[in-house]
């Protein structure tokens, strides 16, 4: 009887899991032809590459909500942080890189400009080919989230433990906080990685707060008391299908493995950089050591371990 009970209930468990599992699948937002082929793209290579991208759109904020979270009310949309993240076929570690906003690259069809005015001149398609092509890696799958959507999932999983290694104020980005580990909000969790304050090199403090937060929502997403938890594991779904957009062949098995892959403790890193170039389109833009940034996409090209020198640098 016990037995049977037990058997009748993995059942029901069972039919939950898959029937949440394609009702996530149907509402994920997919952008047709963000990776559609072009004369010269990378070809396939070992793994899957993601490419991450948080952007600064407002939409979806009232001009209270822009208010609270000090977005401000910039119009258009850019990119505010962009990752790279490999996936291997074997047992090595993931590794996700991060290409700051302000890096000089020559974007297809536009000339010198930073990384960030790709997607500001032609959306997703546009910056998936211009990251392709200064990286030689070919992107498998794309996926992004704003504002908006970025508070509501850090909300639906109760807040994110972070380090802070410094104490933080900087009013622009809505921010202060004390130094050590702590419990942040949506509101806050979106400062801490908008905000430039801290570091010798901000935008090289803020690119490693990206990948710190990544990680540690990922985790708590992935967590049993979450998962396990239908008043926490519904609404984390609902604000996660609503917060990204994704290209039009990404589903859930594929976020399923992304998740996967950033619980595994990735190793993380940023494009190895030196000095700045002045771009006509914005100004001081950050210049790539362009034989260490060679190295490191070649490892990922090759799916193979990044070198420690490498990693170092970044």
């Amino acid at each position: 009887m016990v037995v049977g009970g037990l058997a009748g209930l993995l059942v029901l468990l069972l039919v939950a899991a898959i029937g949440m599992f394609f009702w996530i699948d149907s509402r994920l937002a997919g952008i047709d032809g963000v990776l559609d082929d072009y004369e010269g793209r990378p070809g396939d290579t070992p793994g899957t590459n993601w490419l991450l991208v948080g952007s600064d759109s407002r939409k979806g904020l009232s001009a209270a909500q822009r208010k609270k979270l000090a977005t401000g009310r910039a119009a258009g949309q850019r990119t505010d942080s962009m990752m790279l993240l490999h996936i291997p076929e074997g047992s090595d570690k993931p590794t996700l890189v991060s290409l700051p906003r302000d890096s000089a690259v020559t974007i297809p069809g536009r000339g010198r400009d930073k990384l960030n005015s790709a997607y500001a001149l032609g959306g997703p398609k546009l910056l998936v080919r211009t990251v392709e092509t200064v990286t030689g890696v070919h992107v498998d799958n794309y996926m992004e989230i704003g504002f908006a959507g970025f508070v509501d999932i850090v909300d639906a999983v109760g807040g994110v433990e972070i380090n802070v290694r410094a104490a933080v104020n900087d009013p622009k980005a809505g921010l202060k906080l004390k130094k050590g580990p702590q419990v942040l909000t949506g509101s806050q969790a979106l400062g801490y990685v908008r905000t430039r304050k801290g570091g010798a090199l901000p935008d090289f403090e803020r690119t490693k707060r990206q990948r710190q937060f990544l990680g540690a929502v990922v985790k708590k997403a992935a967590s049993p008391g979450v998962l396990l938890n239908p008043f926490t594991a519904i609404p984390l779904a609902m604000s996660a299908t609503d917060a990204v957009e994704v290209d039009s062949g990404t589903g859930a098995f594929n976020m399923l493995s992304l998740g996967l892959a950033m619980g595994d403790s990735p190793v993380t890193t940023v494009v190895p950089f030196g000095g700045n170039e002045t771009v006509a389109g914005g100004g001081a833009a950050v210049k790539w050591d362009r034989t260490k940034a060679l190295a490191l996409f070649n490892a990922l090209k090759e799916d193979k371990p990044v070198p420690k020198d490498i990693l170092d640098a970044g």
